[in-house]
């Protein structure tokens, strides 16, 4: 086995029928491995297999055992949801895995009977490298892999008028996550533009965030055990608004990239 360089974009994706980790370079990807151990731990085949991009099937970079969000993080946001502005500690969800989507995939409308207000909500989220568990604020980033991107689509209707997040926030697709996981980036200060049809709806900077990252990964690991491949939704700038069948939301992050998808 050969230790991998410091890395910079890393998909999960399924070529001919057969699902793999590989390191983007350029148009091509190099495959890692299967198993998402090996690409934490720096390691690929001594053989190196180099694919086409534009051949491959690009899947949600990780499988998580949990996607937690923290929830009005940035004021702007907290107040348009009708939440409070510069919480001392997050509002906090969990979405299912089935809610999972990659770059490119279908956000699907529920029927009209159970919702008619689906928004986007463009964010960066955390990919969690090690298992953690009471993770001190000063070593917080030490557990992050990497950083992706997140659209946490959100029944607002349902989220307005439940006692808790879970029911407008957990309909299948409404995860978009991807297309890749980027590497040695910093968190803490990244830009966010979301597009709707090509028009910004929203133009944010984690640095905004009334609470911190490494704080918010501490928080949560005093609660839960984090483990490897887990994903941390950060939270939302200003500018959610309603999505119609026809659109195409784009969120787009710094040094990551941008993704994409179609509602349907």
């Amino acid at each position: 086995m050969k230790t991998l360089q410091k890395s910079k974009k890393i998909v999960r994706y399924t070529y001919f029928g057969n699902e793999s980790y590989g390191l983007v370079e350029g148009e091509e990807i190099i495959q890692i491995s299967s198993e998402f151990t090996d690409v934490i731990n720096g390691v690929k085949s001594e053989e190196e297999i180099r694919i086409p991009y534009q051949d491959v099937t690009v899947l949600p970079p990780v499988n998580p055992s949990k996607i937690v969000n923290f929830g009005w993080t940035y004021a702007a946001h907290a107040v348009e949801t009708g939440g409070q502005a510069n919480l001392v500690e997050p509002f906090l969800f969990l979405k299912p895995a089935s809610s999972l989507i990659a770059d490119h995939g279908e956000i699907l409308l529920p029927p009209t009977h159970l919702t008619n207000q689906v928004e986007l909500e463009g964010e960066v989220a955390l990919v969690i490298g090690k298992r953690g568990k009471n993770i001190k604020e000063d070593e917080a980033l030490d557990y992050v892999f990497g950083c992706t991107i997140f659209n946490d689509v959100t029944a607002r209707d349902l989220t307005k008028s439940d006692p808790q997040f879970t029911r407008g926030k957990g309909f299948d697709t409404f995860g978009p996550l991807g297309p890749h996981i980027v590497t040695g980036i910093d968190p803490t200060n990244l830009q966010i533009k979301t597009t709707l049809n090509g028009v910004v709806v929203q133009d944010g900077n984690t640095n905004q965030m009334s609470l911190s990252i490494p704080y918010l990964i501490s928080l949560i690991s005093q609660v839960m055990t984090l483990e490897p491949g887990d994903v941390l939704a950060t939270g939302s700038p200003a500018g959610s608004c309603p999505m119609s069948s026809g659109d195409t939301v784009v969120v787009e992050v710094e040094h990551i990239g941008k993704l994409s998808n179609y509602v349907k």
